[in-house]
């Protein structure tokens, strides 16, 4: 009687016709090591077969591109030789069912995609969704996470240097823990995942396979049910210190010439390392799998090659460079392990106990796995579903002060000090600013620094996937830009909920389309990325779907770090201007946009309005405009505006450097719509001299189009107050919301 029941397809994610095609595949009925391979290559964590083919619409091209997606991270040419390397990804359904290890490991997978291209990390960032903040679980989920994070970054030894916690009900069920890597490499040492060289060596590196997180990537790629706590085995089990000593390891062998390529372990472990490392090199692999360093008695192949625990690398090396390659890896007290060799079949074969126990053509398990063109619904059909109409009747505010202080005690808006103090962002000596729009690392050795952002705005793409998909984009480009850096390239992760439902997969597919007109527009490409979907929760209390959330982690340079822009006033009596003011020349429904803002939801309680309309056009002039302002040395202090509009950028601004101002709206507005509207494209700086500022903006008129990007005149630096309200109350309202919640 066969083993492959139609209930072990189903426990193993298949569909019907996805097993019909496993069958097509083989000619035959598979084992129960093949159907397990096939079931973690196709899932939607592995495969994208729901995602493919709209990521092939995004542009992943430039002239500093030297790798777009399709490897471990994106490789963009920084100068100098030297090349950063970034990725973003996604632990979300671990981190639910076990926060601190789920976190922890998602830290640690990242690290690991970074350098395996042989990069040296050199700054973590974040970006995090959480539910209700009185919802009996996420106290605990929050302090595990942030715990997790901090507990991986700072024991392996790289900076954490920002990133951006938002709460929202809808994921009430479903948190979001989205972790990002950036590294150095020099141009000449980038490695790649292509398995060439038939008869070359497989070798195994790092730690030793266990049980954790057995099917780790299929249950990445489902709902959750009301038996998620059941899960926990599935959660993989980190250890920062053996990352670390892999880390060096990997890049003292990397200085050699002995690597032909290399992979990590991530989702679904040995499996997706070995077929697409054969995949990718058009070669084929065969394993003993009696030479797999396990940590337990009695492991099955099965077990080996689906198994997700941590801290392992896969190797092809040039032939007869073991030996070396084992002295270094022993040296720094890791497994090695000889598991197999390239092969000119096409095929994955494993061996055990001397007999053949897996043998499939590679094809299908990668190159052709499933692909999904799912049903959507139109940006019409979708507005009227969701139930998005203008907002009618707006209130008013009858004290913009009061106002200001209940949004910075807000969680969205309140201090991140208690989640900041947790992170090491020093370590490595080369940060020179977290807690700004954009981190800023020094490129060590050298004057260029790293400028690194992590941006979405959930409610706005909720509302408008489009619109909400441009302005993650733009986002970022606008951080990246405040703080000096030309933004050049953007990963991101793309968390949605389950593409199966028509809306949800319009959420998806006009969310690509905004960020993928951005990125043209504004020079921008996406060079790797995640997606991770099926985020739902029909546990009970949790939120149903998410709120399509399309993180962007954006990256910059600074090409001398002196020039770096912060954000708090440094001195009384300088001049505030409002940059991207032109906006308001436009039709109404740009005027001090109320829709989708925080004012109005957190003020107001409603959650109602279209997103903001992000212009492309006025973006990229007004981000130039700031930078040209910063390299010129005119601006003392830069700042976006973005959630809470011009009243919460400037109590930023205050709050930061312990200077009141003394601001008055633009005739004709009202004061709500001014303070409080969220419209986009705008910046907020100070000048020290004004009459300097008038001849640049005078050649730049002669010169170029940069003065088009508007400019308003907000008010001075000075005093202890804004709005009638001291900067001694606006630091307790925005400290208070993490201190009394973690007290309480």
């Amino acid at each position: 009687m066969s083993e492959i029941t139609p209930e072990v397809v189903e426990a193993h994610g298949l569909s019907c016709e996805e097993y019909d095609r496993v069958l097509h595949a083989l000619g035959r009925e598979p084992n129960l090591v093949e159907l397990g391979i096939f079931s973690v290559m196709w899932s939607e964590h592995c495969s994208y077969k729901s995602s493919r083919l709209h990521l092939k619409k995004l542009p992943t091209e430039a002239p500093w591109v030297i790798c777009g997606p399709g490897e471990n991270a994106g490789v963009i040419d920084i100068g100098d030789g030297q090349a950063c390397i970034f990725k973003m990804e996604s632990h979300n359904h671990p981190s639910y069912i076990e926060p601190y290890q789920g976190a922890a490991t998602g830290v640690g997978g990242i690290l690991r995609d970074v350098f395996t291209m042989g990069a040296r990390p050199v700054a973590n960032m974040n970006a995090l969704r959480f539910g209700r903040p009185d919802h009996p679980k996420m106290k605990h989920l929050v302090q595990g996470v942030v715990a997790g994070i901090g507990g991986y970054g700072n024991c392996v030894g790289v900076p954490t240097v920002g990133g951006e916690t938002n709460f929202h009900r809808a994921y009430d069920g479903n948190i979001l823990v989205n972790a990002m890597t950036v590294g150095i490499a020099d141009t000449d040492k980038i490695f790649y995942s292509a398995a060439t060289g038939v008869g070359n060596p497989i070798v195994y590196v790092g730690s030793k396979t266990g049980r954790d997180g057995i099917h780790g990537a299929t249950m990445a790629s489902a709902d959750f049910g009301e038996d998620s706590e059941e899960k926990r085995p599935t959660v993989q089990v980190g250890d920062p210190f053996t990352e670390k000593l892999l880390i060096e390891a990997c890049l003292e062998l990397m200085a050699t010439d002995a690597i032909v390529a290399i992979q990590d372990m991530g989702a679904a472990g040995l499996t997706s390392s070995s077929v697409e490392m054969a995949t990718n090199g058009e070669t084929g692999i065969r394993l003993d799998m009696n030479k797999v360093p396990c940590r337990e008695e009695g492991m099955t192949p099965y077990e080996m090659m689906l198994s997700e625990s941590q801290e392992r690398m896969l190797m092809v090396l040039k032939p007869s460079k073991e030996a070396m390659a084992e002295e270094i890896f022993r040296k720094w007290e890791l497994d090695f392990a000889v598991i197999g060799e390239v092969t000119d079949t096409r095929h994955m074969i494993l061996e055990f106990n001397g007999e053949v126990v897996c043998d499939i053509p590679l094809d299908p398990l990668a190159a052709d796995a499933p692909e999904y063109d799912r049903p959507y619904i139109s940006q019409d059909e979708y507005k009227a579903w969701a139930g998005i109409k203008p907002v009618s009747n707006p209130p008013e505010t009858e004290d913009p002060g009061a106002d200001l202080l209940k949004l910075l005690a807000s969680p969205d808006l309140a201090s991140r000090s208690w989640i900041a103090q947790q992170y090491d962002s020093q370590v490595m000596a080369d940060t020179m600013q977290t807690g700004g729009d954009a981190a800023v690392v020094r490129v060590h050795g050298t004057s260029k620094a790293l400028a690194i952002s992590t941006d979405c705005t959930p409610r706005y793409c909720y509302a408008d996937p489009y619109e909400g998909g441009k302005q993650a984009i733009a986002e970022a480009y606008r951080n990246i830009c405040a703080v000096g850096g030309k933004p050049l390239a953007v990963t991101n992760c793309l968390n949605f909920a389950n593409p199966q439902r028509p809306e949800i997969m319009s959420q998806f597919v006009h969310a690509l389309e905004g960020m993928g007109n951005a990125c043209r527009v504004l020079d921008f490409p996406i060079v790797s990325g995640n997606v991770s979907l099926y985020n739902e929760s029909k546990a009970t209390g949790g939120g149903s779907a998410i709120l399509p959330t399309p993180a962007i982690g954006g990256v910059g340079v600074l090409e001398d770090s002196s020039l770096m822009a912060t954000m708090g006033f440094k001195a009384e009596g300088e001049a505030i201007y409002l940059i991207g003011a032109e906006t308001w020349a436009t039709p109404e429904h740009m005027r001090g946009h109320l829709g989708q803002s925080l004012w109005l939801r957190e003020l107001h309680g409603r959650e109602e309005g279209n997103a903001p309309p992000v212009d492309l056009t006025l973006e990229k002039k007004a981000g130039e405009l700031v930078r040209e302002l910063i390299a010129a040395g005119l601006v003392s202090a830069v700042h976006d505006v973005s959630d809470g509009g011009i009243a919460v950028a400037l109590a930023e601004m205050a709050m930061k450097g312990g200077i009141g101002a003394d601001v008055k709206p633009r005739e004709g507005y009202s004061p709500a719509r001014w303070w409080f509207g969220e419209d986009q494209g705008r910046y907020i700086i100070t000048v020290p001299d004004v009459e300097a500022l008038n001849a640049q903006m005078a050649k730049g008129t002669e010169d170029a189009d940069t003065a088009s990007a508007g400019f308003f005149r907000l008010g001075t630096t000075g005093g202890d107050s804004l709005l009638g309200v001291s900067i001694a109350e606006m630091k307790e309202a925005h400290a208070s919301f993490f201190r009394d919640w973690m007290e309480g």
